[in-house]
């Protein structure tokens, strides 16, 4: 566990020398200050209006952190050569990779939360308010989320490079956001093969939309029950190992030369 966490500590130091959560924070201040501009439909309505685009600025912007940090951990190590005396200390490859999806997990999540501590300013500041317990429901389940996208794009990395590891994840999560929660609805117009393609494709993709609270946040629905919060995050963590799992599988039989990786 010591290595695990050693490991997630480098990834934490590098997180800060590249400086990627500098300029994404400053991006999110940025458009966030530019919404404080609007003042069109009443005080009210547009402190919901900021917290629904604040929202999903977050959402965007500590996905996209996750994604290209995460992409490039392995690809850079094996790239420096630094994977060699990694590897040659008593440190085996799931060691590797559990370390450096909690040190890129734990990153993506302290963003995030500055980026909402951040937005609730900027709420309360036009005069909005937030209900606590969804909110704290909301980060939650978020953060449970970030858990399964960086799992999701170390898994593709243990095989791919930076670039091709980065792209297939953001088009997986981009496929996934926008298909699974319109599967449903697209089955009634499909048949034969085409409505059974469709299933399996339900059944087997993550459902993201289970993480989702912005719009019970937003036009002050409350907290869901307790209950089925508990089962969002079994569920969750179950996909989270289950891609740590695959990524792990991958790297285990990878074989590595001086100069290139195999």
């Amino acid at each position: 566990m010591t290595a695990v966490l050693v490991l997630a500590g480098v990834v934490w130091r590098e997180m800060l020398r590249k400086k990627d959560l500098y300029v994404l924070a400053l991006l999110l201040v940025a458009l966030t200050l530019l919404l404080l501009t609007v003042d069109t439909f009443g005080a009210k309505n547009v402190s919901r209006y900021l917290l629904d685009l604040g929202l999903l600025l977050i959402w965007l912007l500590s996905i996209v952190l996750a994604v290209t940090f995460t992409a490039r951990q392995i690809p850079e190590e094996e790239k420096r050569g630094t994977v060699f005396p990694l590897l040659a200390k008593p440190v085996s490859r799931w060691q590797l990779i559990l370390g450096k999806w909690l040190g890129c997990w734990t990153a993506s999540v302290s963003a995030t939360i500055l980026f909402f501590v951040f937005l609730l300013a900027v709420v309360y500041l036009r005069g909005g308010e937030v209900d606590g317990l969804a909110l704290i429901q909301c980060a939650a389940l978020y953060a449970v989320l970030l858990g399964v996208i960086a799992a999701i794009t170390l898994a593709l990395s243990a095989r791919m490079t930076y670039g091709a590891a980065a792209t297939t994840s953001f088009v997986l999560q981009g496929a996934v956001f926008m298909l699974v929660p319109r599967i449903p609805t697209l089955v009634g117009y499909e048949q034969g093969l085409r409505r059974s393609a469709l299933m399996v494709l339900y059944y087997l993709l993550p459902h993201y939309e289970l993480f989702d609270m912005r719009r019970r946040l937003v036009h002050e629905w409350g907290a869901i029950p307790w209950s089925a919060f508990g089962l969002i995050v079994v569920y969750g963590i179950v996909l989270t190992a289950f891609f740590l799992l695959l990524g792990w599988a991958a790297y285990r039989r990878k074989l590595f030369r001086r100069g290139e990786a195999l």
